[in-house]
């Protein structure tokens, strides 16, 4: 038997998918919210602040906001390959907040890429078991893509 804790930071961020056939291959946005799932067993060294916990909220909150939320919030994400879209926000110079992907955007996509940057910063000194089982990408209210280990 193991536990679990999810924490999750949100970003508005901009993207589009170039070969979708419908509205999503225009340049637009959302309010992603951007969420680790971690599982392991709770710490039982007596004493230490982490006791009771799989790790502290607070500590996979400063990962996501370094990793994720201040890369990509307020950004432009744009997939490599993206001809059209490079062009139009190169237009934008080097101030602009653009982050150039080796994948097409989607929130699937995203949910697998955050997980990689993620995962290697879960870290515990107890011995708990502590890991990143999923990452979990909502793009809207009503969508949400999710990449497992």
């Amino acid at each position: 038997m193991s536990t679990s804790i999810r924490r999750w930071v949100e970003t508005d961020t901009g993207h589009r998918v170039p070969n979708h056939r419908s509205k999503c291959r225009n340049l637009h946005g959302h309010r992603y919210r951007w969420e680790a799932e971690l599982e392991g067993e709770v710490v039982t060294r007596e004493g230490v602040s982490e006791e009771g916990m799989l790790i502290d909220f607070g500590d996979v909150s400063e990962i996501l906001e370094e990793q994720i939320h201040d890369v990509v919030d307020h950004a432009f994400i744009v997939y490599e390959g993206d001809a059209e879209a490079m062009q139009a926000l190169s237009v934008m110079g080097d101030d602009h907040k653009t982050l150039v992907v080796p994948f097409v955007p989607t929130a699937e996509n995203l949910a697998k890429w955050a997980f990689s940057i993620v995962e290697s910063h879960i870290t515990t000194a107890y011995g708990n078991d502590l890991r990143l089982v999923a990452f979990h990408v909502r793009e809207t209210p009503k969508s949400c893509a999710s990449w497992r280990r």
